[in-house]
């Protein structure tokens, strides 16, 4: 089987599996990201992420991550959803509103494999989804599926940013499909404008310590830092306002995957009623949703933080 055959082939299935997009590089060594990545975390502006720094090697060479591994699969999952919110409740970032993502795709990525290895013979493979040191928006751009634009989201003429990006390293020889060179964003600056915490330091720089995402989730203190209060825009888990305000998130449709489905608790809750949950009902009601990522005590410590009351 000639390597354009195999690639048209695992597109048409992780078409099937529900994937929105599907592309292809050859495995090397990403240099102008190392780059960027190393000017990155000189500056801090990965905060406290200490995991940021280590791997760097593994991070900008998926051969080192995938010994032997010859292309690079890139895959985007749409999860825009069709619900928004009720009025006057915490806001969640619209990737949180269902089941954990990581369940969902890893479950495809390994059903993907495994019609490869059916199909196209025995190959060395493994997916990520934020679970190793890979640069999937670079894969995404290398693969030709979009752009980063000036938020540092990848970016799609004909879905917006809305998707999780998800990454197969495997040994299998493919067809790498053209880089995508353009950049569709021109001198708009309406996520830069609209950040309340001016996380955005330049076109496609963020600095993750400003960043309400990195606030509310990634930093574990005790307490937010007082810099940041007022400033949160009622957010208390994750952050969606530098897509929101994305012209090109106009075109965003609403998924079809059923587990991504909206939680009535995430939609309808107020800030009494969050703050009134017992840290075992917490567990329990959150036990398969990105929610519990930041714990009962972080969802407790970022209500303190926003201005709903």
């Amino acid at each position: 089987m000639q390597p354009e055959q195999r690639s048209q082939l695992i597109k048409q299935e992780a078409y099937r599996l529900g994937f929105d997009a599907c592309g292809m590089a050859k495995a090397t060594r990403l240099d102008d990201d190392a780059r960027r990545l190393e000017s990155w975390l000189q500056n801090g502006f990965h905060g406290k992420m200490q995991y940021m720094e280590n791997h760097f090697d593994l991070r900008t060479d998926p051969r080192k991550l995938v010994p032997g591994a010859k292309s690079v699969i890139t895959l985007l999952l749409n999860y825009y959803p069709q619900q928004k919110q009720s009025p006057g409740t915490p806001h969640i970032a619209k990737y949180a509103y269902g089941t954990d993502y990581h369940y969902v795709i890893r479950e495809k990525l390994n059903l993907l494999l495994q019609y490869i290895k059916e199909t196209i013979g025995e190959v060395q493979g493994r997916g990520f989804v934020d679970s190793a040191p890979v640069l999937e928006r670079s894969w995404a751009v290398h693969s030709g599926l979009g752009w980063v634009g000036k938020n540092g989201n990848l970016l799609t003429k004909h879905s917006g940013s809305f998707f999780f990006i998800a990454t197969l390293i495997t040994d299998l020889e493919l067809t790498a499909d053209a880089p995508f060179s353009a950049d569709y964003c021109g001198t708009c600056t309406k996520c830069m404008d609209a950040c309340p915490t001016d996380a955005i330091v330049s076109p496609a720089i963020i600095n993750g310590s400003k960043c309400i995402s990195y606030l509310t989730i990634e930093l574990k203190d005790a307490l937010l830092p007082d810099e940041f209060h007022g400033k949160m825009e009622d957010w208390m888990f994750g952050c969606d306002i530098c897509q929101d305000v994305c012209p090109w998130n106009r075109f965003s449709k609403p998924n079809q995957e059923p587990h991504f489905t909206p939680m009535p608790e995430v939609l309808n809750l107020s800030v009494a009623e969050w703050e009134q949950m017992s840290e075992d009902q917490f567990r329990k009601v959150f036990k398969d949703s990105p929610l519990k990522r930041t714990k009962w005590t972080g969802i407790q410590r970022n209500l303190k933080a926003i201005k709903i009351q």
